[in-house]
């Protein structure tokens, strides 16, 4: 589609955007971008082994629309999760983006009650810490260590000190695992489940879309549990619009648009697009749902569930 012909939030009659799925990151501070390339989930990457700063994403964002966003943390090396939260909040000193912070700690080990509170003391951005849990038969696609790593003792009990602070967990799971996830879920009621990238859906084939649909009802059944849309080229390494119009479809209709918001996963989606087709081609999918789905999706369900406050306050 040429730049002409794209769409905005405007057209489908949507005034506030929110990016709930945002990276930023220099080099330096990532250790897996560098040394030899290795197989990952999301294929070579040599085009995000730079800087990334929040500058560059501002000229997208604000180009396509987007009011606020929501960092999340890219894996720095864990015993570095404080000046992280630390160097996130001096971003937004400066710029005033992000809006709101998930960050990370060592949750299989009991001193991360330790790392929330200093976080906490940082940054007022603070909403929720993301631990990768996902496990797959392929080790390309694997992070944790086994599929079951959720029922370990102590980080049921780091993930019980949530509740405390308010914060959320980011939960990256593969269907596979959502059966464990829904009885993790379960047994902390009080605390919102953000799923990362919709489940991690594989692709369009029935093998895959078929236990990630059964996982999903799962999962769906319990209301502390929202679903961010984001990472859709993480396996296909493309933008592929019947994929989006799938998972897009799947979760609104067993979630509600109220669970469901956008995340651009930007710059992982960079290896193999830019922000105006990723935009565009989402604008696109949401375009055929109502007004309030439209609005749900694209910023009302982001804004409540990490407490950004109206559009155009100073939350964001």
């Amino acid at each position: 589609m040429s730049t002409a012909a794209r769409l905005s939030p405007a057209d489908i009659d949507v005034f506030d955007v929110v990016d709930a799925h945002l990276h930023v990151w220099r080099l330096a501070d990532l250790p897996w971008l560098h040394g030899p390339m290795v197989p990952r989930i999301f294929g070579a990457y040599e085009a995000i082994r730079r800087d990334y700063p929040i500058t560059e994403y501002l000229g997208d964002a604000r180009a396509a629309g987007i009011g606020a966003a929501v960092y999340v943390q890219p894996n720095w090396p864990i015993e570095r999760s404080v000046e992280e939260v630390r160097w996130v909040q001096d971003i937004h000193e400066r710029y005033g983006w992000p809006q709101a912070v998930i960050g990370s700690a060592a949750m299989f080990d009991a001193g991360a009650r330790t790392v929330f509170e200093r976080q906490r003391d940082i940054s007022p951005l603070m909403r929720g810490t993301r631990l990768q849990l996902h496990w797959h038969t392929d080790e390309r696609f694997r992070f944790a260590s086994a599929p079951d790593r959720m029922n370990d003792r102590v980080f049921r009990e780091n993930l019980a000190v949530l509740e405390d602070f308010g914060w959320l967990f980011e939960l990256q799971v593969f269907p596979g695992q959502m059966a464990d996830a829904a009885a993790l879920v379960e047994r902390f009621p009080n605390t919102t489940f953000v799923l990362v990238h919709a489940g991690m859906l594989e692709s369009t084939d029935p093998a895959h879309v078929e236990p990630w649909r059964a996982g999903l009802a799962l999962l769906a059944e319990h209301p502390n549990v929202v679903v961010k849309l984001s990472g859709q080229g993480t396996f296909v390494h493309r933008v592929d619009e019947p994929l989006i119009r799938l998972v897009t479809a799947t979760t609104l209709e067993l979630f509600g648009s109220s669970r469901c918001m956008f995340g651009s996963n930007f710059p992982i989606e960079s290896i193999w697009t830019g922000f105006p087709t990723l935009m565009d081609t989402w604008l696109r999918v949401l375009a055929d749902l109502d007004l309030d789905a439209r609005r749900d999706v694209l910023g009302a369900t982001a804004r409540r569930v990490y407490s950004l406050g109206p559009a155009g306050s100073s939350g964001g």
